[in-house]
């Protein structure tokens, strides 16, 4: 999760429908997978691998983000979680780069070089934000550089040294009303300071929105045709 966004949600983002339906998408996606170390790319607060290990038999995960001042390891759920600046070679079975490829200038080369670092076996789970035209002040906000399609993701995973499994978009039932309202946005916000589209919800919207996301999981792996989010699961051969 972005640390941006943090202090818009504060301590309730696990009740966010957006984080509550992308960590369902995100076991979903593992499709049984269950990892024993957790490498979690652009981290920033934790959270998808907190989930992983609060929700999975996964034993130890290392964090790593730029955006901290400093090293730090912590203990939740009994488990370990090592925050770092930079790492090197790790054994782990599982690498998490979720909505960070968007942040560089160039995504082969960040992927390719966490592709070096882990040992043969190990899977990537891959998300991305989709389609260009939806470029928003969400977008500028989180300093993104670009949005993909799911093709678009697929070769640069292959570009990196991977192997792709699966990919397919996600937050397609919440995708018609998203994009008619960011188009509206983008066309409406000229000289407008950006800003991040997360808000907190009333509870009654919170829950809407997280009963469409809900619906669509039993599908989605069948999804290669729209939504907010491209997946994508790859593994080192």
């Amino acid at each position: 999760m972005d640390l941006k966004e943090i202090d818009i949600l504060g301590d309730k983002i696990e009740n966010h429908w957006y984080y509550r339906s992308k960590s369902k998408a995100m076991m979903r996606f593992l499709n049984g997978y269950v990892p024993d170390k957790i490498l979690d790319v652009g981290a920033g607060s934790g959270f998808f691998s907190q989930h992983l290990l609060s929700n999975t038999n996964a034993t130890e995960a290392w964090c790593v983000d730029i955006s901290y001042q400093s090293d730090f390891d912590d203990n939740k759920f009994d488990k370990m979680i090592h925050y770092r600046r930079e790492i090197s070679d790790v054994g782990v079975d599982l690498v998490l780069f979720m909505d960070v490829l968007e942040h560089v200038d160039n995504d082969v080369m960040l992927l390719k070089e966490y592709v070096d670092k882990v040992p043969k076996g190990c899977q990537f789970l891959i998300s991305v934000p989709a389609f260009q035209f939806l470029w928003s002040g969400h977008d500028d906000f989180l300093e993104h550089k670009r949005r993909y399609r799911l093709n678009h993701l697929e070769s640069i995973v292959n570009e990196s040294g991977l192997s792709v499994i699966h990919g397919s978009y996600y937050f397609g039932a919440v995708f018609p009303i998203a994009a008619l309202l960011r188009l509206i946005n983008s066309a409406t916000a000229s000289n407008k300071k950006p800003k991040s589209h997360l808000v907190k919800h009333h509870p009654m919207i919170n829950g809407i929105l997280d009963f469409f996301c809900r619906a669509e999981l039993p599908f989605m792996r069948l999804n290669r045709v729209m939504g907010l989010t491209a997946f994508c699961l790859a593994e080192k051969k």
